[in-house]
This record gives C-alpha cells, sequence and structure tokens, in this order.
C-alpha cells in the first residue's frame, strides 16, 4: 500500500489526493501536522531523498527562520531532523512512499504512472 505524508489542507497535497483517487490507489495518509513525524522516518527520508529535496527551503517556513536558525538547521543531519520535527511545514510535501522508492513534491505525470 501507498503512504503519504504532508498536511491535509495543502494545495499540493489536495491534487495528490485527487490524482490517487483518479487512479483507484489506496494508501495511507500521514498528516505530520497532527500526527508528527518521527526521527528515523526522516533519516530514512535524507538518506534515501536527501536533503536538498526534503527541505522546503522555498516555503514561509524556512523563510521565517533566522538566519542563525537557517544555519543551525543545515549543519549537521541531527540539527536539520531537529527542526524538520520542530516544524513539519519546513518538509516538502507530499511525500509519497511506494513500492519502489519516494515521490517528493506533486508530479501529475509520476502519479499516473504509478504501479502498486
Amino acid at each position: 500500500m501507498l503512504k503519504i505524508y504532508g498536511i491535509k489542507n495543502c494545495n499540493s497535497m489536495k491534487k495528490a489526493f485527487d490524482a490517487l483517487q483518479a487512479e483507484g490507489l489506496s494508501y495511507e495518509f500521514h498528516d505530520y501536522k497532527k500526527q508528527g513525524i518521527d526521527a528515523d522516518t526522516l533519516k530514512t527520508w535524507l538518506q534515501e531523498i536527501g536533503q536538498d529535496t526534503v527541505l522546503n527551503k522555498k516555503g514561509t517556513t524556512w523563510r521565517k527562520l533566522s538566519e542563525e536558525e537557517q544555519t543551525r538547521a543545515l549543519s549537521s543531519q541531527d540539527h536539520l531532523i531537529e527542526a524538520l520535527i520542530a516544524q513539519p511545514s519546513l518538509i516538502k510535501r507530499p511525500v509519497l512512499q511506494t513500492s519502489k522508492g519516494f515521490l517528493v513534491g506533486f508530479d501529475e505525470t509520476a502519479y499516473q504512472n504509478l504501479s502498486v
């Protein structure tokens, strides 16, 4: 089964939900704004997907961080994980876990080509 991580009221998430439903794919939704996100999951994402893909530097949450907070978050994986747990809006959305790996961000073509 697919597992999708994100924030329910995000426009990209809504597009992803619609695309999954249009393809008739069942999925489990993890709302990391309400349910939180654990360090082990983030560590896996950072290893398999990479910091530049996981961390949303274009969002308002990142821009609202002080320069010191941004520098600290980027100084080590542990500090980045702390920042992502404290402020899950820093994580790009959606993160879709499939049997073949992860899709980060909404790409309509990629969602249409999913096979479980």
